[in-house]
């Protein structure tokens, strides 16, 4: 389903900027600014082929972002969050991908993954 249906159905406010979305899997998390959450493409995937989402593709529930590169299509999603600033979340970066995860500034990817 196109994940504006969720943000209707939970009555988005006007000052929300971004949708942080986590993982199950520890400390993963992602963001999406409201331009590519409003997008169409942008899905909450629960099924696949008439089924429940298998494990293997994300299952129970996953977010697809066809216009970011994979990374930002998070597996596993426990939780939305609709915020007006990424600040207080992890170190402030949008999610955990460009934060610093193995002791050096920036190894991971950049924040906005657009193709």
């Amino acid at each position: 389903m196109p994940l504006t249906h969720i943000l209707d159905l939970v009555g988005t406010l006007p000052h929300a900027r971004y949708v942080i979305y986590r993982s199950i899997q520890p400390d993963w998390w992602e963001s999406i600014d409201m331009a590519d959450a409003l997008h169409p493409q942008t899905l909450v995937t629960y099924g696949m082929n008439g089924g429940e989402l298998p494990v293997g593709f994300g299952g129970p529930l996953r977010l697809r972002v066809p216009r970011q590169l994979g990374y930002k299509s998070v597996k596993y999603i426990t939780r939305l969050t609709l915020t007006d600033t990424p600040k207080p979340f992890g170190k402030g970066l949008g999610s955990a991908s460009p934060e610093d995860w193995h002791g050096s500034s920036n190894r991971g990817y950049a924040w906005y993954a657009g193709i």
